[in-house]
C-alpha cells in the first residue's frame, strides 16, 4: 500500500468560472491559472503522483505548454490515472479538505464527493469531501483564495 498527499491553492480572479472537483460552482469568482485551475483535481492528481512516485502535476503538465491553456483538469487526472494504472497502482480511498472562505460549499459536497468516485473508479463510501473557511485569517480567510488538500490510498493493482 501506498499513501500520497497532495495539495494545491489558487487565487481567486474575477472573470473565471469557479470549478471545483469538476463541479461548477455559483460565484462571481473563479480560479486563476493556466488550465482551467480546477485546485481540486490538481491535489487529487498530485497526491496519486506522490502516492505511484512519478514525480508531480508540474512536471507533466507544465504551465509553459501551451497544450493545457485553459485546459478541463479532468483531462489531466484521467492522464495521472492512467499513469497509475500503468506503474500498477489502484486508488483504495480518497480524503479532500477545501479551504475556502467563500463561497459556501455545503450544497456542494456531495456532487464534487460523487464526481470524484466516479472519476477514481470508487465507491461514493471510499470517497470523503470536507470544506473549511479560513476563520477570516491568511489569504484564504480574507477570499483572496483556495487551497486544497487530498490524501490518497493506493493499493497493488490486480492482475
Amino acid at each position: 500500500m501506498r499513501v500520497g498527499l497532495g495539495q494545491d491553492t489558487h487565487r481567486l480572479v474575477a472573470g473565471r468560472p469557479l470549478v471545483l472537483g469538476g463541479v461548477r460552482i455559483a460565484y462571481e469568482k473563479g480560479l486563476e491559472g493556466h488550465s482551467d485551475a480546477d485546485v481540486v483535481l490538481h491535489a487529487v492528481a498530485d497526491a496519486l503522483l506522490g502516492a505511484a512516485a512519478l514525480g508531480d502535476i508540474g512536471e507533466h503538465f507544465p504551465d509553459t505548454d501551451p497544450k493545457w491553456k485553459d485546459a478541463d483538469s479532468g483531462r489531466l487526472l484521467d492522464e495521472v490515472l492512467a499513469m497509475v494504472a500503468a506503474a500498477r497502482w489502484s486508488p483504495v480511498n480518497l480524503d479532500v479538505t477545501i479551504h475556502a472562505e467563500a463561497p459556501k460549499l455545503g450544497p456542494y459536497k456531495a456532487e464534487i464527493r460523487s464526481n470524484l468516485a466516479r472519476r477514481l473508479g470508487l465507491e461514493q463510501g471510499a470517497v470523503n469531501v470536507k470544506a473549511k473557511t479560513g476563520e477570516r485569517v491568511g489569504p484564504i480567510g480574507r477570499g483572496e483564495a483556495i487551497a486544497v488538500d487530498a490524501v490518497v490510498l493506493l493499493q497493488p493493482a490486480r492482475a
